[in-house]
């Protein structure tokens, strides 16, 4: 260290310096040192950076990925190499994401049956529970409520529970340490709940309106413009509040600025159903006519609709595992259909339940639980995912019976092996092993935040907010480049102009489709020209802009101007133009330009 500091030569008196400086001007030696700092440079920057360098550990040693994007096509130097770089950085990091899957060899926390007599769903709550952890157990909970059904909403870090009762009973609290945050006796009919970016607030879909109340259950807003809702989304990427009714419109709410981005005329009547696939921040809703559609703000139609029930669509969820690539739906006739989201072309599998309708919920592990009549049932993948032609129910994994009728909600907690089972008499919590994701994202969702780790993390998020119109199917358009356009066409012959952007009448043209021999709006086509050939003032072509207008055939031609061909049209302009020429020709012959043309025998075959 004492050998950096002597190299390094930084630190000294300024008087030593002013001395060193004017002795350094008498005398003019030459310097020997490599790397002379400049006149405006740092010294000690100059003087270590020439004795250390990046550690070994954060250089990258791995060589580029084969076969790599190369932007040959870009002209700019300087772009063609940042976008060169940024690839290489991309393909490392895909790189680096499968040797880290690699460690993971076996997928920890499922039970496993010792051999083909067992099966693991004759494991009971109460077996679990005493094989569990302390910690882990603590997961098993009964809340037995006055007020229900009750549905249930969870925090993005899995720490707070919002629920919310039919008859209007609210709250929010948290659940590991049974610290209640507020709780409310709303005495109206409340449909739905939903934490916004963190559980400091949370909206209610009452009566009447959407209410938004604070973390200690004072009320701020009314969302006048949500009339009659019965299920809520909140987007936290973009900061959207997505709510569905009874009147049938999807409306989105950015809650930062509190303005209305978009609403959506469904055209499908009440709405019950509703979820988002957490990839994209697409919006799928579920109808009562059995129809499923997904929307999106920047589309004025949905983006996807499809047939996937033949009566009311009561469940749908996406599943995260997967990077949304799977969708469950429920029937209010029984059926539970697995559909893939890359291409709808038909159910990946379908099987029908005992007891009617179905609350279906995808775990972030990939764990299906299907609450229907007075049980849960929970399915693991890969059986439901694979296709299989009978409708047969895949092997079950676990199941739980609830004697309270009827089971209104299902939510897995993130980051825990817990499910929420909402019923008539309150809330059931059920311990899944494997279904929770046992990783987490401190930047993302932390579930041992403080009060100052939050508020960090919400004015990050606050300026990260995506906009709505990035909403799309395929997510990964951003930042990749638009595909040249295949036709191209110059108009006036001025510069071209993709085919998708030029108006209408040179589409015709282009296609072939547009008639070349149309009139010009203003009447003949010498009309801005005098008999003399010399070209008439503004007024004056003013003056002549509606002579003609009331002669028969130009009335027809009028009706029939399109820009398509029409035969009959085309006809008429034919002979309109011949009649034209003939004048031309007899005025010229007039003012002795052109001779007569003698008449020949062989005129009486020509075609008229």
């Amino acid at each position: 260290m004492d050998s950096l500091f002597a190299k390094a030569d930084a630190i000294q008196p300024l008087s030593k310096k002013k001395k060193a400086k004017a002795d350094r001007k008498q005398t003019k030696k030459p310097d020997t040192r490599k790397n002379k700092p400049g006149p405006s440079s740092d010294r000690t920057l100059v003087s270590v950076t020439q004795n250390t360098s990046l550690p070994r550990s954060l250089r990258l040693s791995s060589p580029p990925p084969e076969k790599l994007l190369k932007h040959t096509h870009i002209k700019d130097l300087k772009l063609r190499t940042q976008l060169n770089r940024q690839a290489a950085q991309a393909a490392r990091a895909k790189t680096l994401l499968q040797d880290a899957e690699l460690l993971l060899t076996e997928d920890a926390g499922w039970i496993e049956a010792e051999n083909e007599m067992e099966k693991t769903w004759r494991v009971g709550q109460d077996e679990i529970v005493r094989g569990a952890g302390q910690e882990a157990a603590k997961g098993r909970q009964e809340w037995k409520l006055d007020g229900g059904p009750y549905r249930s909403r969870y925090s993005r870090n899995g720490r707070h529970l919002a629920i919310v009762g039919s008859t209007g009973h609210v709250a929010t609290f948290d659940w590991q340490t049974g610290t209640m945050h507020a709780e409310l006796q709303l005495e109206e009919t409340c449909r739905d709940i939903t934490f916004l970016q963190d559980q400091s607030f949370f909206a209610v879909a009452q009566k009447k309106y959407v209410f938004i109340y604070d973390r200690n259950g004072v009320e701020l807003h009314r969302l006048k413009s949500h009339i009659e809702p019965t299920r809520l989304e909140f987007l936290p990427h973009h900061w959207l509040l997505a709510g569905v009714g009874n009147p049938g419109y999807l409306k989105y709410q950015d809650t930062s600025t509190g303005a209305i981005i978009t609403e959506h005329r469904t055209k499908a009547g009440a709405c019950r159903t509703m979820t988002q696939n957490r990839h994209n921040a697409v919006i799928h809703l579920g109808h009562q006519n059995g129809v499923v559609s997904l929307w999106t703000p920047n589309l004025p139609h949905p983006a996807v609709q499809l047939l996937a029930h033949l009566g009311p669509v009561v469940g749908l969820s996406v599943d995260p595992s997967t990077g949304g690539r799977y969708m469950a739906s429920s029937g209010a006739d029984g059926i539970i259909k697995i559909w893939d989201c890359r291409n709808w072309k038909g159910a990946v599998r379908e099987w029908t339940t005992r007891g009617g309708s179905a609350e279906v919920e995808w775990s972030s592990k990939g764990a299906l639980a299907v609450a229907t009549g007075g049980s849960v049932n929970v399915y693991t993948k890969p059986s439901i995912q694979a296709p299989f032609a009978a409708k047969v129910a895949p092997p079950l994994y676990l199941t739980h019976a609830i004697p309270h009728r009827p089971l209104s909600s299902v939510r897995f907690c993130p980051f825990q092996d817990i499910l929420t089972v909402g019923h008539n008499a309150g809330l059931s919590s059920l311990l899944v092993p494997g279904s929770g994701e046992p990783n987490f994202d401190s930047n993302e969702a932390d579930p041992f935040e403080d009060k100052k780790r939050r508020q960090e993390r919400e004015v990050k998020g606050l300026l990260d907010k995506i906009q709505p119109d990035m909403i799309a199917l395929d997510p990964d358009f951003v930042g990749s480049l638009a595909p040249p356009t295949k036709l191209t066409t110059a108009v006036n012959d001025k510069h071209d102009i993709p085919f998708a952007r030029l108006p209408r009448l040179e589409r015709l043209r282009v296609e072939g489709k547009a008639d070349e021999t149309e009139l010009d709006a203003n009447g003949d086509a010498d009309g801005a020209d005098d008999d003399c050939g010399k070209k008439t003032s503004r007024e004056e072509r003013e003056k002549r802009k509606m002579r003609g207008k009331g002669k028969s055939l130009k009335r027809y031609l009028r009706k029939q101007r399109k820009n398509v061909i029409d035969p009959t049209a085309v006809a008429i302009r034919t002979k309109l133009e011949k009649q034209r020429e003939e004048r031309r020709v007899a005025k010229a012959i007039e003012k002795g330009e052109m001779e007569p043309k003698k008449p020949s025998a062989l005129d009486r075959f020509k075609r008229s």
